[in-house]
């Protein structure tokens, strides 16, 4: 098989394998057991509404899962079918924030990119925050200002971690608008994107976002 499993759905499969490894060490109701198997093997599933047969099937495997071991090696087997975020290098990088004068970038060479769905970073120095995803065969770059808060929700993984209100000014304008217009949108997003990509399960609050700042 092709690579086909993207970071957020990888995701999808490590929260539901949890779930159930979870059921299956402390519920003693054979029952409740297997309720939340069927439950976590449809979730499972729904994360791939394009599968092949011979992906389903793979996939389909949690269904049987019990011991820790058994988790482990079923997660694991997903390794070779991980589809990567494509490479960025400082180049693309500095191509897509071209107003921005001294870039200050992540160790881009050090991410793993199998587990990425987007890329971010935070200069404190300059209280900016950057974005870049890769939507239709290209990049997509967001730059922003950002204010630390405390633990809060963020909008991408809806998870509560360490967030700071990212505010980003959209390239997008109505007609007959005035020179002088402009709109800023902004949401709530974790400070740490490596926390924030390994808890996405969801692309569909980050598209919309894209959509609002940069248009199609």
């Amino acid at each position: 098989m092709q690579p086909f499993i993207r970071n957020h759905q990888y995701n999808v499969i490590r929260k539901q394998a949890a779930l159930l490894e979870r059921a299956c060490a402390t519920v003693a109701d054979p029952k409740v057991i297997e309720a939340v198997r069927y439950s976590t093997t449809t979730r499972t599933i729904e994360a791939f509404p394009n599968a092949t047969e011979e992906q389903l099937g793979l996939l389909e495997q949690i269904a049987v899962l019990r011991t820790s071991e058994q988790f482990q090696l079923y997660l694991q087997s997903f390794e070779p079918y991980m589809a990567e975020f494509p490479s960025l290098t400082a180049k693309q990088a500095n191509r897509l924030f071209p107003k921005v004068k001294k870039l200050k970038l992540p160790d881009l060479a050090a991410i793993d990119y199998r587990f990425v769905t987007y890329v971010g970073w935070t200069d404190v120095a300059t209280g900016r925050m950057y974005i870049v995803y890769e939507r239709d065969g290209r990049f997509v770059g967001i730059e922003g200002r950002f204010t630390p808060a405390k633990k809060g929700v963020c909008f991408l993984c809806n998870r509560h971690e360490e967030v700071a209100l990212f505010t980003s000014v959209s390239k997008l304008r109505p007609a007959n608008a005035s020179p002088d217009y402009y709109m800023a949108i902004g949401n709530y997003m974790c400070v740490d994107s490596g926390a924030c990509n390994k808890n996405i399960t969801d692309l569909a609050a980050l598209e919309k976002f894209l959509q609002a700042v940069v248009g199609s």
